[in-house]
C-alpha cells in the first residue's frame, strides 16, 4: 500500500482533454492553410547542413501526414526520411527492432548522426531510439507526444490498447526511462489546447540540453503543420551537432509561444 501511495503521488492521476477541446481538433486544417500562406516567411528559417532527419508519424497516421514537414525540411537543406512502415497502429515494443534497423540504415548511408522528429506516438518512438542508440542520434524533437506523468491521460488510450495489444502504463521501468533525461539534446513542443493528449504528459525535465516549448492554440492533429511549430523545428535542427542553446522566442512567430518561464515551471 505504501508503494502504491508513493507512486500515485509521483504521478498524480490526470484526465484526458475534455469534449470541447476534442471537437476543436478540426481546426488542424486551418493550421495547415496558415503554413501554406506563410511559407515565404517560414523559408527565412535557418538553413540546414544536409544531415539526415527521420520523421515518425503519430498513432493511426502514415508517412502522408509527415509530407508537409519533410518537404519543408528538404527545402531548408536537410536529407529527410520517411519511416516507411505504413500506418502507425501502435505497439512500442513490437516496433522497436524495425525502427532501430531503419535508423541504422539511414545512419550508415549518410555517415552522420540522424535527427528524429516524432509526432505524438512517433515522439515516444523517437525518445526510445535515442536511449537505444545515442551514438546514431543527433537530437530528438517531439510534437504533442505523451511520454511523461500519467501517460494514460489521452483520448486515444483505449483504441491504442485495442489495436496494438499493449497496455499503456503496463511497463513502468520502460516508461520511466522514456520520461527521463535523454543522452542527446531534446525539445518537446506541445500545446495546452491539445484535444487528444493532456499537455502535462508532454513535459520533459528542463536541463541544459532539454526544453519544453508551448505553442499557443495549436491542435494535436495540426501541430505538425502549424507554422509556429515548424519554425521551432527548423531552428532546433539548425544547431550544430553537439551544441545546444535555448530557443529564441523573439522570431517572427514570437506571439505564438509561451514565455520560457511558464514552460519550465510547468515541468516541475
Amino acid at each position: 500500500m505504501a508503494a502504491g501511495r508513493s507512486e500515485t503521488q509521483a504521478h498524480p492521476r490526470l484526465r484526458p482533454p475534455g469534449f470541447g477541446l476534442f471537437v476543436a481538433e478540426m481546426r488542424g486544417i486551418l493550421e495547415f492553410n496558415a503554413s501554406v500562406l506563410l511559407s515565404p516567411l517560414l523559408m527565412r528559417a535557418p538553413r540546414g547542413d544536409g544531415h539526415p532527419v527521420l520523421a515518425l508519424p503519430g498513432f493511426l497516421a502514415s508517412d502522408l501526414s509527415m509530407v508537409p514537414l519533410r518537404h519543408y525540411l528538404t527545402e531548408l537543406g536537410y536529407e529527410t526520411h520517411a519511416w516507411g512502415m505504413g500506418r502507425n497502429v501502435g505497439g512500442v515494443a513490437k516496433m522497436r527492432t524495425a525502427l532501430l534497423d531503419r535508423l541504422a540504415r539511414i545512419h550508415h548511408r549518410a555517415g552522420r548522426k540522424v535527427s528524429i522528429v516524432g509526432w505524438s506516438l512517433g515522439g515516444v518512438y523517437a525518445r526510445d531510439l535515442a536511449l537505444q542508440a545515442p551514438e546514431m542520434v543527433r537530437d530528438v524533437i517531439t510534437l504533442a507526444s505523451p511520454f511523461a506523468n500519467d501517460i494514460r491521460a489521452t483520448n486515444a488510450t483505449r483504441l491504442y490498447e485495442t489495436l496494438s495489444g499493449e497496455t499503456v502504463g503496463g511497463n513502468p521501468e520502460f516508461e520511466q526511462a522514456i520520461a527521463g533525461d535523454l543522452p542527446v539534446p531534446a525539445t518537446s513542443i506541445y500545446s495546452k489546447s491539445d484535444g487528444i493528449v493532456n499537455w502535462r504528459t508532454c513535459l520533459l525535465r528542463v536541463s541544459e540540453t532539454a526544453e519544453n516549448i508551448e505553442v499557443h492554440f495549436a491542435s494535436h492533429v495540426g501541430i505538425g503543420v502549424n507554422p509556429a511549430a515548424l519554425w521551432v523545428i527548423a531552428d532546433r535542427l539548425a544547431q550544430r551537432d553537439g551544441q545546444f542553446h535555448p530557443f529564441d522566442r523573439s522570431g517572427p512567430f514570437a506571439i505564438a509561444y509561451a514565455p520560457p518561464e511558464q514552460a519550465q515551471s510547468a515541468s516541475v
